[in-house]
């Protein structure tokens, strides 16, 4: 069905659509195609144009959620064996006696920085855990 909008533009409306709008809506055709003039942009509905202006007043959050108090954090327990406490302290303590004051401890029983001619090295002792048995 070909109409002639209100500004003179001619517009091809599907008559499968009219028929749908007019059975499911209970309308008149004519009610039908002003319809479906203003609902695809050809026309303008004074009230459409109301309410589409209080519609994009309304700030609406996208994704809003509401904010629940998070807890805090638990500090990990670190568990240090007697044998890497040993082991640490014994390199600390070569490596003292070897540079002196070039030596650092970053991280207790982790983490060691030692200076030799301006060159920064850092020994990082890492203990190795044991593999799980596959049943």
């Amino acid at each position: 069905m070909i109409y002639k909008t209100t500004n003179g533009k001619s517009v091809s409306i599907p008559t499968k659509e009219i028929d749908n709008l007019m059975s499911t809506l209970g309308i008149t055709e004519n009610e039908a195609v002003e319809l479906w003039l203003t609902d695809n942009g050809y026309e303008e509905n004074e009230e459409q144009a109301e309410l589409d202006e209080k519609a994009s007043k309304v700030r609406i959050d996208k994704d809003a959620y509401t904010e629940t108090e998070k807890k805090p954090r638990k500090k990990p327990d670190i568990k240090v064996s007697d044998e890497k406490k040993a082991l640490f302290d014994e390199v600390l303590s070569d490596l003292t006696a070897v540079y002196g004051d070039k030596v650092k401890v970053l991280n207790e029983n982790k983490l060691i920085s030692v200076e030799i001619n301006g060159i920064t090295f850092k020994i990082d002792l890492v203990q190795c855990r044991k593999g799980k048995k596959k049943a």
